[in-house]
């Protein structure tokens, strides 16, 4: 069987796209969510943290990676918030946090603040459906002050929020039950619901059974080996990545090629248009280059490979690199810059692109 094997003892990355991210006051937290996806909040004279949230709990919608990746410029917390669960009413869609994204935040050294809704006005458009979800604000505030005299890393932060899964679960459910009978809009499933909330924590179970010794991390950093997911068939590979924590993750890379002694990991961005994929798009491969710039003894079956992480960027066949607007030339300039500072590789279409 094919699998690869990775450590990470540590992430060290210097992001260069990330925009400039506005201030806000504490009591403004209400404000700072309707207008910036991320932003700095200062709790006071001497305490800010970077804030970036999810609209929703599925990381394919919104560009959730980008919103995170613009705050990983700042020196200090950086702290995510996402709902638990986003129903959009009976005639929308329904997601749900999944525990890989607690444990990919929890690499990252973000914090994770698991809310949920509470309040949301009726679509316009459709009937059944509801739309400009609001977090509970006083809820937020509680928990950015908890997280303020907070000690320990990310991880044990964002297992203690699982923890509290099943209390956070019947905020919402209630919540939603609220909005459901104030706007007249039937919501999904509440018993589906439960159950899938209720999966978090047997994800949680599962890491903590397969990670070793997270009580004690400073004394033991050993090595744990488990089967991987799936098959790595040269196309999509699966890396279960081990921290110091001796927490096992799971990640894919979009393609895995072997050459010789180096193994290739890829994260590809596609476009239909004539032009490069949009800054969103790429900012959210790029959260990926973090993992793979940082991976340590990469092995498959037993074999040691040099891992060299590839940014794939495709575009219509039409496409030529020399007819790229002023924005995007400049874009690439800075991404170009990033990736020789943290040291990747970019491949537009089928040419690589040397700093």
């Amino acid at each position: 069987m094919n699998s690869i094997t990775a450590k990470i003892k540590g992430i060290k990355y210097t992001p260069l796209l990330c925009r400039r991210l506005h201030t806000f006051n504490f009591n403004e937290l209400d404000k700072a969510l309707s207008k910036e996806a991320t932003f700095i909040l200062k709790i006071d004279d001497k305490n800010q943290i970077a804030l970036s949230w999810w609209v929703s709990a599925k990381r394919t919608r919104s560009y959730l990676y980008t919103r995170v990746y613009d705050s990983l410029s700042f020196t200090g917390k950086k702290l995510t918030i996402i709902p638990i669960v986003k129903d959009e009413g009976k005639g929308g869609d329904r997601d749900f946090l999944q525990w890989d994204t607690v444990t990919l935040m929890s690499l990252l050294g973000v914090y994770v603040i698991i809310a949920y809704y509470s309040e949301a006005t009726q679509s316009s458009r459709y009937d059944k459906k509801i739309t400009k979800q609001r977090f509970d604000i006083d809820y937020l505030k509680n928990q950015i002050k908890k997280l303020l005299s907070y000690q320990s890393d990310a991880l044990h932060w964002n297992l203690s929020q699982i923890d509290n899964i099943s209390e956070i679960g019947k905020k919402a459910l209630y919540s939603y039950a609220k909005i459901s009978q104030k706007l007249g809009v039937e919501m999904h499933s509440k018993e589906s619901a439960k159950k899938r909330i209720m999966e978090l924590k047997k994800g949680k179970d599962a890491f903590m059974k397969l990670s070793r010794n997270l009580a004690e991390m400073a004394q033991k950093r050993e090595n744990v080996t488990v089967q991987p997911k799936e098959h790595l068939d040269g196309i999509k590979g699966t890396i279960t990545i081990t921290n110091y924590l001796g927490g096992n993750y799971y990640f894919t890379s979009d393609e895995v090629s072997l050459h010789n002694k180096e193994i290739h990991l890829i994260d590809a961005k596609h476009t239909k248009e004539n032009k490069l994929p949009s800054l969103g798009d790429i900012k959210d491969g790029l959260l990926k280059m973090i993992l793979f710039t940082n991976l340590e003894d990469v092995e498959i079956d037993g074999k040691k490979f040099t891992p060299v992480p590839i940014l794939k960027l495709t575009t219509v066949d039409t496409f030529k690199i020399e007819s790229i607007n002023k924005p995007q030339k400049e874009m690439l300039e800075v991404l170009k810059k990033e990736a020789k500072t943290n040291r990747f590789m970019i491949l537009i279409n089928k040419n690589f692109i040397h700093y």
